[in-house]
């Protein structure tokens, strides 16, 4: 028999549905059910469309938490750092951040959609996120027409790491905080050279 919990609210589901993807690891996330919640709750899994409109809402619930976790922990280990040393801090915080919490690491790569009015919430917290890397990589001197790149390059090089790491894909015995040294001075490189790259000719106008 399900003993219910007392005081069901939104912020009580969305922290059930935290506790269950922390418990399920890399793919918390993906197994995360309404009626797993439900059954941590003592509850049916209707009683929480109370509180939550689906489990997509849910997801994005569980989004918002770990987007606002991972811009908090960057935003501490970037503080008073500029240029590559700030890189290499982000890049540590991401890592340290997906090992300890890689079921919602997994929430923080649910994109927004970018027209849905119920995802404007997620939409800025993503958006959070961007602007601080954008903050960091600003160090270096990149034009603003190369910005994005820059941001689009670090982030796939780190999560890129990232993911085989959590998923067990590197099986060779070398130590792998030296390679993730080594991937992060070559973003370093990588932006650096960006930055010291002509700026691109603005598109031509159509006659």
């Amino acid at each position: 028999m399900r003993v219910p919990r007392a005081g069901l609210s939104r912020d009580a589901v969305v922290r059930l549905a935290l506790e269950q993807v922390d418990a399920g690891g890399p793919t918390g996330l993906a197994d995360l059910t309404l009626a797993k919640v439900a059954a941590s709750a003592g509850v049916a899994t209707p009683s929480l469309y109370k509180h939550v409109g689906s489990l997509a809402a849910l997801r994005r619930e569980v989004a918002l938490v770990a987007l606002d976790e991972l811009t908090t922990a960057s935003a501490a280990a970037t503080v008073g750092r500029a240029g590559p040393d700030a890189l290499r801090a982000l890049a540590r915080a991401w890592r340290d951040y997906a090992r300890a919490h890689p079921g919602r690491y997994a929430a923080v790569q649910l994109a927004p959609d970018p027209d849905a009015p119920e995802d404007a919430e997620h939409r800025a917290a993503a958006a959070r996120v961007v602007a601080l890397v954008g903050a960091v990589l600003h160090g270096f001197g990149l034009p603003d027409d190369r910005t994005i790149d820059a941001v689009r390059v670090v982030r796939a090089g780190v999560h890129g790491f990232v993911l085989l790491e959590l998923s067990g894909g590197f099986r060779l015995p070398e130590d792998l905080d030296r390679s993730f040294d080594a991937l992060v001075d070559m973003l370093v490189a990588g932006v650096t050279t960006l930055a010291a790259a002509p700026s691109r000719p603005a598109p031509k106008e159509q006659p």
